[in-house]
C-alpha cells in the first residue's frame, strides 16, 4: 500500500482490503528483515574495519578482513552497503586496490580511467612498459632461469602489471612482491638475451 499512497488515502485501501488502519501501521512498525537485520550488523563489521584502518581501506580490503573473519559475504554486498552508508576510502587507497586487481591508467578521449590489462592496446602497453622500465626499475639481474627486477619500495605491482599487459611472447608470468619483480621465461627463452632486451628498453635504446 505504501506504493499506492500518493494516489489514494491509507484507509480507504485498507477498507479495501478487508484491514483496520491501526493494523496496517502496527504491521509497518514491525522489527525489520532478517536481511535488514544481517545488513545492520554487517555494516558494523565494515565500520570497524575501515576505523581500524585510519578510514584508508577500500571494498577489497575490507571484504579480505571480513573473510579472514570467517564472515561469508560478497564483495559486491559490501561495496553496496559502504556506498549506502557514505563509507569511502582514500584516492590512493582506491587507485591502489585498482592496481592489485591489475587495473592500469589509460587516456581515452581526454579524460584518464582505469581498465584491465586485455583492454590495453599493445602499442600503448609497449610504450608504458618502455617509461616504468626507465623510471621504476633499478636493476634486472639474471638468476637461473629467471629475471630478477628491483624497484624502488611499493613500485613492484605497477611495473609487474605492465610487463603482463605488454604481452611480450618471451615472458610466462610475473610474481611481485614490494620492491621486487620474478619474472618467468617460457621454455627455451634465454635470461641473458631477455634481461638485455629489457635493459635496451629501459635505456631507450
Amino acid at each position: 500500500m505504501s506504493d499506492h499512497q500518493a494516489d489514494y488515502p491509507i484507509a480507504s485501501m485498507c477498507r479495501l482490503l478487508g484491514v483496520s488502519s491501526s493494523g496496517y501501521y502496527a504491521w509497518m512498525k514491525r522489527r525489520p528483515s532478517r536481511r535488514a537485520e544481517a545488513d545492520a550488523a554487517l555494516l558494523a563489521e565494515i565500520r570497524a574495519a575501515h576505523a581500524i584502518s585510519r578510514g584508508t581501506y577500500g571494498a577489497p580490503r575490507i571484504h579480505a578482513e571480513l573473510t579472514a573473519k570467517g564472515i561469508r559475504v560478497g564483495r559486491k554486498r559490501v561495496a553496496r552497503l559502504m556506498s549506502r552508508a557514505g563509507i569511502a576510502a582514500t584516492q590512493a587507497t582506491v587507485s591502489r586496490d585498482l592496481l592489485e586487481l591489475g587495473a592500469v591508467k589509460l587516456k581515452r578521449d581526454g579524460s584518464i580511467r582505469y581498465v584491465m590489462p586485455d583492454q590495453v592496446e599493445l602499442g600503448h602497453a609497449a610504450a608504458k612498459l618502455d617509461r616504468l622500465l626507465a623510471e621504476w626499475v633499478d636493476a634486472i639481474i639474471p638468476a637461473g632461469n629467471l629475471l630478477v627486477l628491483k624497484t624502488p619500495p611499493g613500485s613492484a605491482n605497477l611495473v609487474a602489471n605492465a610487463l603482463d599487459a605488454a604481452g611480450l611472447e618471451e615472458v610466462a608470468g610475473t610474481l611481485a612482491g614490494d620492491d621486487t619483480i620474478f619474472v618467468a621465461l617460457v621454455d627455451g627463452a634465454s635470461t641473458g638475451a631477455v634481461a638485455a632486451m629489457l635493459q635496451r628498453r629501459r635505456s631507450g635504446a
